[in-house]
């Protein structure tokens, strides 16, 4: 039921209240976007070497990951239901490989009327939980658990809006 500026959903199992919607940035300006998120994955060294000597049967470990997360960024409006979709002009994936982690970090930019960190947080999530998915055969235990394997750290490490001249 909309009632004024609210919109009240009911659901079998209780009431939500989702209060004005989306933000409405129709009256902003369209800016020079970016962001920059990074996070971590913690992994064995099988998984490491297998990584760094490209000997994964799934393939290249981190060419994977790198496109799970432009994949994310151009999807994040898919995923998190009240980000606005933006024209993303580019995305960067890095990744440092060290003895028992990986760091990933996304740049993202776009010229729009919003930001673009929930865009890098989503690329760098992205990415890590490929990392994860295409190591599992190096990372379970004896009884199929994975006590190395730790998705960390996952933040917003800058962005900024500037005019477009």
């Amino acid at each position: 039921m909309i009632n004024g500026n609210s919109l009240i959903i009911e659901l079998y199992c209780g009431i939500m209240a989702v209060e004005n919607g989306m933000v409405d940035i129709s009256d902003k300006v369209a800016m020079r976007r970016t962001a920059t998120a990074a996070g971590i994955i913690h992994l064995n060294s099988k998984s490491i070497a297998a990584i760094r000597d490209k000997t994964n049967p799934k393939g290249d470990v981190l060419e994977n990951a790198r496109l799970a997360a432009i994949h994310a960024v151009k999807k994040t409006p898919d995923l998190v239901f009240m980000a606005h979709p933006i024209r993303i002009n580019s995305t960067k994936v890095y990744f440092d490989v060290y003895d028992n982690r990986i760091t990933c970090a996304v740049k993202v930019v776009a010229h729009d009327r919003t930001g673009v960190e929930i865009e890098a947080m989503a690329g760098v999530m992205n990415a890590l939980l490929a990392i994860f998915d295409l190591s599992k055969r190096f990372e379970k235990d004896k009884k199929g658990q994975y006590p190395v394997a730790v998705i960390s750290d996952i933040r917003v490490l800058d962005k900024k809006k500037e005019d477009l001249q």
